[in-house]
């Protein structure tokens, strides 16, 4: 029989990580649950354990949409009471997408062969991201699977409007500097250099501000391609800055730091917080196992580094709402408070999850006031550009009679 290699979590919240003999990974599983220890991977021992690597690298992309269709039907059918495996081929038989078809065949395929569901969808990171797996792993170990899926769903669309709210809200102000880069650029490379050769007929010396403006002109026409080069460079070295875990945390932390924005991304990330937690807890998933999923679903690595240490803190026995205390940038005094009393009351999921919502709608009217005041703002700043440039181009005009003379 083949060996194991599997990562758990046991009662008291610590990873485990050992090797099993079984003839599948689903006897794994079994002994792992027996021993009540919660499952977080078993992988074959010589099998590549590497997600999305392979094969599995190579295949087209499945939308959201078909993936959150995918996860309410699923979640459906197992609540009617057909099997996992019928499940899978119906959802298999009756998908749209081509690629989504064969992703959902392999799953189908992973886990006739006794790899769990969790294991399946974990070779499709693409399609389904590390907190979506970790709560399909949490409703497939406590027997609730059918009731994480739908709530996997519900989350994933709730997730979805609050993302477009965000990008509907940046499109008008992203449209505006657009246009004030075009037009600067114009400026610089048709109408300046042709007002300058004017100028350079009649002699004599230009005011210091139609200086500045004709020399930046002539840097940009004459040395484009040198700008374009220092550009492409400048941004490639901050990507690759960013890629590395040090430079991101640089990124967040700076993000964090801005006066209105870094509030705004605090709050998203709270919203995320408090809904995962909510709707895992709401499962019946142990505190500790939804502190470790619903880290994941803040996507700022910033504010996990709090969420680890909060989990350190329940660990040995301290209450959630005191450990949440330790971060009032991710968890204001208001936030804490309600905690408190909802765990004193026994009603800390439904409170969670009323919170989500709450905050989220918040969210909704500081964006739209963001929005509101980056308009006139950024209109501003194009009319301040372009009414410079226009400014030190007609001076000259003043003492033209001076060139003349």
């Amino acid at each position: 029989m083949p060996d194991f290699v599997y990562k758990a979590i046991d009662l008291k919240g610590q990873e485990l990580s050992d090797t099993l003999t079984a003839s599948s990974r689903a006897m794994v599983v079994d002994q792992l649950v027996e021993k009540g220890l919660c499952p977080v991977s078993v992988d074959e021992r010589g099998e590549s354990t590497s997600s999305g690597t392979g094969i599995f690298s190579r295949t087209g992309y499945v939308s959201k949409s078909s993936v959150e269709a995918f996860t309410r039907e699923l979640a459906n059918l197992l609540t009617a009471g057909v099997p996992l495996s019928r499940a899978l081929s119906i959802l298999t038989r009756e998908a749209a997408q081509p690629a989504a078809k064969k992703q959902w065949a392999a799953i189908h395929e992973d886990t006739m062969g006794g790899m769990s569901l969790a294991d399946a969808l974990d070779r499709w990171p693409r399609s389904f991201p590390p907190v979506y797996v970790a709560m399909v792993r949490a409703g497939e170990t406590g027997g609730f699977l059918d009731v994480v899926l739908g709530q996997i769903a519900d989350f994933r669309s709730r997730e979805q409007d609050l993302k477009g709210k965000v990008k509907a809200a940046l499109i008008y102000p992203a449209v505006l500097a657009v246009l004030a880069s075009i037009i600067l650029a114009f400026l610089l490379t048709y109408f300046i250099p042709r007002f300058s050769a004017i100028f350079a007929e009649f002699g004599g010396t230009l005011p210091g501000l139609t200086r500045a403006i004709v020399a930046a002109s002539q840097i940009v026409v004459n040395y484009w391609f040198v700008l374009f080069i220092v550009v492409a460079l400048a941004v490639v070295a901050v990507r690759r800055a960013f890629v590395s875990e040090s430079g991101r945390r640089a990124l967040e932390q700076s993000v964090l730091r801005l006066p209105v924005f870094g509030e705004g991304v605090a709050r998203f990330a709270l919203v995320r917080f408090c809904r995962m937690l909510g709707t895992l807890m709401g499962a019946g998933v142990p505190l500790v196992t939804a502190l470790r999923v619903a880290k994941e679903a803040i996507g700022n690595q910033t504010l996990a580094d709090v969420v680890n240490q909060t989990i350190e803190k329940v660990q040995h026995g301290s209450p959630l709402a005191r450990s949440l205390a330790g971060c009032p940038q991710l968890f204001p005094p208001s936030v804490v408070e309600m905690v408190s009393v909802a765990e004193e009351s026994g009603r800390l999921d439904k409170e969670l999850v009323r919170m989500a919502s709450v905050y989220e709608a918040e969210l909704d009217r500081k964006l739209r006031m963001m929005v509101a005041l980056a308009e006139p703002a950024l209109l501003f700043v194009m009319a301040a550009i372009v009414g410079t440039v226009v400014i030190g181009m007609l001076l000259p005009v003043f003492t033209l009679q001076e060139f003349i003379r």
